[in-house]
C-alpha cells in the first residue's frame, strides 16, 4: 500500500548497508520500525514473495524491523535529515494515527507547514492507545513521531476537533488551506445482548486504551480496570484486537477464553498472533456464541450464556455462516467480558461539518483522490474504510498528501 521497493532496500541489507536499506524504506514509509511489527507482511509483501511458492517467503518484515531498529539504534550516521524550505502553504491533520503522521510526514518533506491536532493526551493513535507495548514499544512510536517533528510538523494534543475546534473553523479561523481527515475507528459497536451494561464488561477499545495509554494496572491509577488476578475473563471476537484484549488480560493475572462464533480455520487475526496466543495459554472457545451475560446481586459479571455454533454455506464474506444448534445453552463462569466485535468511525466531525457526505457505517465517502464531498477537505485510514490495518491507513496518508499537494501547487 505505500509502494516500499522491496527488492532494494533487501538489496542494501544483503550488502550490510543498514543506513543505505533504511534510506530505502524511509523513502515510502514514514513509519518502518512500526510496520515491521504490526503489519500482516503473510497477506501482502511476504505472501507475494515468489520463494513461497515452493518454500518460505523471505522475512521481509523482519528484515524491515531489523533495519529500522538498527537506524533508532545506530543511525544519523550521514547527519541529521535535511529540513526542506517552506513552500507557504499551511496543511491541518485531524488524527495522530497510522494515516495523519504519514500524511503530515509526507507534507512535510516537501515544504508545507503541518500541525496534527490530536484529541487524546499522546501522539500515536491507536499505535498507542491500541497495540499493547509487548506487541509495540511505545518508545518506538515516540522515535518515529520526533522524526516528523525534526521536518516541522506541529503537534497540537489535547484537541478534540469537532468539540474544541471545528474543521471549518480551522479553515475559516485558522488560514489551513486543506485539512486531512485521519480521525480513525474508535467507537466500539456491541452484540446488544442482556446484560452488556453489567459492571465488568468493556469493549476492547476501552480496555485497551485504559491499558495502554492510562496504565489503569497500577495501583492508584485515575482510570482504574477491575483488578483480574485469578479472575475468569471472556473475550468475545476473533480478530488482533481480541488477542490483544486477551493476551493484556493474562499479563494482568486472569485465565481468559476467545469466544468466537466461528471455527479455528475462519479466525480473522493473523496466524502468527493466534500462535502467540495459544503458547501463552490462552483457551478458545470457537463454534461458540454469547447471548447473555449474567449478573451477580451486586451489578457484576458472574457468567456468560453461550450457545453452540455449527458451519453452514458461505455468506457474504466467503466464509462459511455460523448456524445456532438448538438446545446447546450452556453458562460459562467468567468475571470480566470484552467485546471485540470492530470499530465503526466516531460521528462527531460527520455531525460538526456540514456538508460531509459519509456512508451506512459512518465512514467519511471519499473519491479515488481521497478528497471528500467538502471542498479541499481530504480523508484517509479508518475514517473511511473502518477498522483496517495500519498499512492502508498509512498507504490513504500517502495518497492524502499526494493529492493535497497537486491541489495546493497550482496556486
Amino acid at each position: 500500500p505505500v509502494n516500499i521497493d522491496i527488492p532494494a532496500f533487501i538489496a542494501k541489507v544483503a550488502d550490510e548497508d543498514m543506513e543505505g536499506a533504511y534510506a530505502v524504506l524511509s523513502a515510502s514509509s514514514a513509519l518502518p520500525a512500526v510496520c515491521g511489527r504490526v503489519c500482516p507482511q503473510e497477506n501482502q509483501c511476504e505472501g507475494k514473495c515468489v520463494r513461497g511458492i515452493k518454500t518460505e517467503s523471505v522475512g521481509i518484515g523482519r528484515l524491515e524491523r531489523f533495519v529500522a531498529d538498527y537506524h533508532n539504534t545506530h543511525g544519523h550516521q550521514g547527519g541529521a535529515p535535511v529540513v526542506p524550505e517552506s513552500n507557504g502553504h499551511k496543511v491541518a491533520v485531524v488524527g495522530s494515527g497510522p494515516a495523519g503522521l504519514t500524511c503530515a510526514g509526507d507534507l512535510a518533506r516537501k515544504g508545507y507547514d503541518v500541525t496534527v491536532f490530536e484529541a487524546l493526551h499522546q501522539v500515536g493513535g491507536v499505535l498507542v492507545y491500541g497495540i499493547p507495548e509487548f506487541r509495540l514499544p511505545k518508545a518506538i512510536v515516540a522515535k518515529e513521531v520526533a522524526r516528523l517533528e525534526h521536518f516541522g510538523v506541529k503537534i497540537m494534543t489535547d484537541t478534540v476537533v469537532g468539540r474544541t475546534i471545528t474543521v471549518d473553523e480551522l479553515m475559516d479561523e485558522m488560514g489551513f488551506e486543506a485539512v486531512f481527515i485521519g480521525s480513525g475507528a474508535g467507537l466500539p459497536m456491541f452484540m446488544h445482548i442482556p446484560g452488556e451494561n453489567l459492571c465488568g464488561v468493556y469493549s476492547a477499545n476501552e480496555f485497551l486504551t485504559r491499558i495502554n495509554l492510562m496504565k489503569a494496572y497500577k495501583d492508584g491509577s485515575d482510570t482504574p480496570i477491575m483488578p483480574l488476578a485469578g479472575k475468569k475473563v471472556a473475550v468475545v471476537g476473533g480478530g488482533n484486537v481480541a488477542m490483544d484484549a486477551a493476551r493484556c488480560s493474562k499479563r494482568l493475572g486472569a485465565d481468559v477464553y476467545i469466544v468466537y462464533r466461528r471455527g479455528m480455520e475462519e479466525l480473522p487475526a493473523r496466524h502468527e498472533e493466534v500462535e502467540h496466543a495459544e503458547e501463552e495459554g490462552i483457551i478458545f472457545k470457537t463454534l461458540t456464541n454469547p447471548v447473555k451475560i449474567n449478573g451477580n446481586e451486586n451489578g457484576y459479571v458472574a457468567s456468560m450464556t453461550c450457545v453452540e455454533m455449527e458451519l453452514g454455506e458461505p455468506d457474504a464474506s466467503g466464509r462459511r455462516r455460523p448456524i445456532e444448534k438448538v438446545g446447546s445453552d450452556f453458562d460459562l463462569p467468567v468475571d470480566c467480558v470484552i467485546m471485540s466485535l470492530g470499530t465503526t468511525p466516531n460521528p462527531l466531525i460527520k455531525n460538526t461539518t456540514p456538508g460531509l457526505e459519509v456512508n451506512r457505517k459512518g465512514g467519511i465517502v471519499v473519491n479515488e483522490e481521497g478528497l471528500t464531498s467538502h471542498a479541499s477537505v481530504y480523508a484517509g485510514g479508518d475514517a473511511v474504510t473502518g477498522a483496517a490495518t495500519v498499512i492502508l491507513a498509512m498507504g490513504a496518508g500517502k495518497l492524502g498528501a499526494k493529492s493535497i499537494d497537486e491541489q495546493l501547487s497550482k496556486k
